[in-house]
């Protein structure tokens, strides 16, 4: 019975979900301040509010159509709203569906409500109470924190909800997308080994979150989870998650250490970025893939060791972590190379990152060198002064951008690529390009300064 109970649900959500899909492409109408649409059933899915209620009653239906269904973000915003109640007639309620109402006090949620999205009260900054029966079919109260029974999710942690620490009911299994997102009088959450996803931003911008334990069963951390956690001091991140998303701990300022397990495999773009006390970070040699700016300006970052496990790198996973000087990298590393303090990669033969604390102030890239990364340069600033060997065929996004005392860089007549902003902010930066290059054209199409190699052929004949 359990099982057959179950099947049902998944296809009513189904049907449910395939509906609201197909009211992305149906015609609005309007009926008051309510905008919605005719889904495949009949029935009718509210998209968009823009009256100035306070005390707001959706209406069960429209010009005969019975609303079943609150589209994502369709009361986001309505900052004027006290209190909301929802018809009896509302299976479906979507994802932020009353985000950022700030006004909004408490809400009550009928029992006909079968799907709930991704917290649908995400940044209210006033919500104390939502209401539930206790005989709720697929929803459930507990101490004022919303689940959703079926998949045994935490849904929803309100923000104005008392208390500096939270222990999660033992037997949940998903802390759902945007879960505890902003709540920033937490400063600590217990995590029980019951639990196997965390989902994304779930944690971000807890500014007053110091500590968190994650259990074994977690098997991923994902995008943004720990984002914006300003006084989050240390993670340690059990052997269970292989993988860390993007922006996973973004801007955790307060961060200064981290352990990373052998069972993690990829780090994702900009996971540590801005983590600005972040001291030091062992990469296990479980990792294969670092992703895009993945230690970006970690100013406090001064070496790290990069394993041999390690196949595939990202754009400048340093870029700007000022006192950087030593990447450590294996003489027989197969994918990674460290040449006079410079990192490269072998198989795309681009030059990942060049320190900024190198003094030097001239460089020539060596010669088979094809790719200059994205950001690869980046405020370098004691570069005056950088040659390019006629192997290098591109020039990534912003690869000089930032370097004020970089005055001349030659660029060869291979290139036939040069990125957005490639030297941006230059103000002393003269370009020698051939004529009638690739080089020349985008000299001009940017207002660049130039000169021709042969410019001053004349002095020396």
């Amino acid at each position: 019975m359990k099982k057959l109970l179950t099947v049902l649900t998944l296809a009513v959500c189904l049907c449910l979900i395939v509906g609201v899909a197909a009211a992305d492409e149906a015609e609005k109408h309007k009926s008051g301040d309510f905008s919605y649409v005719i889904l495949e059933d009949g029935t009718a899915e509210i998209t968009d509010y823009s009256g100035i209620a306070t005390l707001l009653k959706i209406p069960p239906e429209f010009d005969d159509h019975r609303v079943t269904s609150i589209k994502e973000r369709a009361f986001s915003y309505c900052k004027s709203l006290t209190s909301v109640t929802i018809p009896d007639s509302v299976t479906y309620i979507g994802d932020d569906a009353f985000g950022s109402c700030d006004g909004l006090a408490y809400i009550t949620i009928p029992d006909s409500v079968t799907i709930i999205g991704a917290n649908p009260f995400w940044y209210c900054k006033n919500l104390t109470d939502i209401i539930v029966s206790p005989d709720h079919p697929t929803l459930a109260i507990i101490n004022g924190v919303l689940f959703s029974k079926a998949d045994k999710r935490l849904v929803s942690y309100p923000m104005a909800r008392k208390g500096s620490s939270y222990e999660i009911p033992k037997g949940i299994v998903i802390i759902g997308d945007y879960a505890f997102s902003s709540c920033s009088s937490l400063t600590s959450v217990t995590i029980p080994d019951s639990v196997t996803s965390i989902g994304r931003s779930a944690f971000s911008n807890c500014s007053g979150l110091i500590s968190v334990s994650i259990p074994d069963s977690v098997k991923g951390i994902e995008d943004n989870t720990f984002r914006l956690c300003a006084n989050l001091t240390s993670v340690i991140i059990p052997n269970s998650v292989t993988s860390i998303g993007d922006f996973a701990f973004c801007e955790c300022g307060s961060l200064t250490s981290v352990i990373i397990p052998n069972s993690v495999t990829s780090i994702g773009e900009d996971a540590f970025s801005f983590c600005t006390s972040l001291t030091s970070i062992t990469i296990p040699d479980s990792v294969t893939s670092i992703g895009n700016y993945a230690f970006g300006l970690c100013t406090s970052l001064t070496s790290i060791t990069i394993p041999d496990s390690v196949i595939s790198i990202g754009d400048n996973p340093f870029c700007l972590c000022e006192h950087l000087s030593d990447i450590l990298v294996s003489s027989d590393h197969p994918a990674l190379s460290v040449f006079d303090g410079v990192l490269f990669s072998k198989s795309d033969r681009r030059l990942v990152f060049y320190p900024m604390t190198k003094t030097a102030v001239s460089f020539e890239i060596p010669a088979g060198i094809t790719i200059i990364g994205n950001d690869a340069f980046a405020s370098c600033g004691y570069l005056t002064s950088v040659t390019i060997p006629d192997s290098v065929t591109s020039i990534g996004d912003g690869a000089f951008g930032h370097c004020p005392n970089l005055t001349s860089i030659t660029i060869p007549n291979s290139v036939t690529s040069i990125g957005h902003s490639a030297f941006v902010d230059c103000p002393n930066l003269t370009l020698t390009v051939p004529r009638d290059s690739y080089a020349l054209q985008y000299c001009k199409d940017n207002n660049l300064r130039y000169q021709y190699p042969d410019s001053l052929d004349w002095l020396t004949n």
